[in-house]
């Protein structure tokens, strides 16, 4: 039998997975239907199906993206949990020559659904956005 802890730390998991694979059907079960998301300077929204909207949007001209998640802390109280964790970020261009590391902290109130625990609300903190990489080289000549 899997603890809440276990399932709530899988929700999270499958949030990063779905990006990842671009599977906007993982991604949109681990919400609430009217769940309330605060990404700071990147967006606000109410409601999975809005968000997932706009993050299959932003991520079809992206490259490849990897988002690894750390330091998960859980505090269950009956059907209502806390979360707070850390989260990694690689999103590369097209090309794979450029790219971001974004770091950051998701902070989420999740609820046990009958599909199991969703995330109701959730705050994202950047810490540290970057660029890496060098932007391709449109005229070819190195300038």
């Amino acid at each position: 039998m899997t603890s809440d802890r276990d399932a709530i730390a899988d929700v999270l998991l499958r949030y990063s997975t779905g990006i990842d694979r671009r599977d906007w059907d993982l991604f949109r079960s681990c919400f609430t239907d009217d769940c309330d998301l605060d990404y700071g300077e990147i967006g606000t929204w109410r409601g999975a199906a809005a968000f997932t909207e706009v993050f299959t949007a932003l991520h079809a001209p992206l490259g490849h993206t990897m988002h690894s998640l750390s330091n998960i802390d859980i505090r269950l109280e009956g059907d209502h949990a806390q979360a707070r964790t850390h989260v990694n970020a690689l999103i590369m261009s097209t090309d794979g020559r450029s790219g971001v590391t974004a770091h950051g902290v998701y902070d989420d109130d999740l609820v046990r659904t009958a599909g199991g625990w969703r995330i109701a609300r959730r705050h994202f903190t950047s810490v540290h956005t970057g660029a890496i990489g060098a932007p391709a080289d449109p005229a070819g000549d190195g300038s």
